[in-house]
């Protein structure tokens, strides 16, 4: 049986390993890095999975989905480029990780949606350990959005889709940013950055290739 992992090894882990995306220029902006050291990702993990949250590569958590490895956390973030009072949906809960991030980075009130009852819930213990106040989980498909809080600054997805869902189009203000995978059911999908301009036109533009479990929903990939 391995040794349990102390607290400060995991810290101590954890900085190691923003310094090594700070340095690689995946981690660009303060914020974001500052973002990454108030909520490590072993606060968001499985406690047998603790000991390896440092590692830049996604890891298993429940219903067969998986947290994102930091490097993509990191690029999905500096590219939606958030500050501080800006209104974000998040499609795709998961570990409630990102969401954390996203609230550090806003200062503000974000909305999720999560379409399996076990994330919810796993989310919701994994924000209140972290300490994180701002995050609001909604049970639903996020393939549709979230009309009653819409519309929104920016929207990142955290699963792939088979095309860019209409109605997060509907719901993104003019001057917004949507950033979303777009393509196969597994591997792979291109990494879009999708902006609504103050007319309403939408420019799209791909980031590069990326691996997401599938965005399940109307809008989405069928059951």
């Amino acid at each position: 049986m391995s040794p349990v992992v102390s607290e400060e090894e995991l810290k101590q882990r954890w900085e190691r390993t923003v310094e090594a995306l700070v340095r690689e220029g995946i981690i660009k902006s303060e914020a974001v890095r500052r973002a990454f050291l108030k909520y490590p990702r072993y606060l968001f993990v499985e406690d047998r999975y603790r000991k390896y949250a440092h590692l830049d590569e996604p890891l298993p958590i429940p219903a067969g989905q998986t947290i994102s490895a930091p490097h993509m956390v990191a690029i999905m973030l500096e590219l939606a480029d958030l500050k501080p009072g800006m209104k974000v949906l998040e499609v795709g809960t998961g570990s409630g990780w990102n969401a954390a991030l996203i609230s550090e980075l806003v200062k503000t009130d974000v909305y999720t949606v999560e379409r399996i009852p076990e994330l919810v819930e796993f989310a919701r213990r994994n924000l209140q350990r972290a300490g994180v106040g701002k995050v609001h989980i909604f049970l639903g498909d996020g393939s549709r959005g979230f009309p009653p809080k819409a519309p929104y600054d920016r929207i990142i997805v955290t699963a792939g889709a088979p095309r860019i869902p209409e109605p997060l189009i509907e719901q993104l203000k003019p001057g917004g940013r949507l950033i979303i995978p777009v393509g196969s059911y597994h591997l792979w999908q291109d990494l879009y950055i999708v902006d609504k301009t103050q007319d309403g036109k939408i420019k799209k533009n791909s980031w590069g290739g990326v691996a997401f479990v599938p965005l399940v929903g109307e809008y989405g990939w069928k059951e």
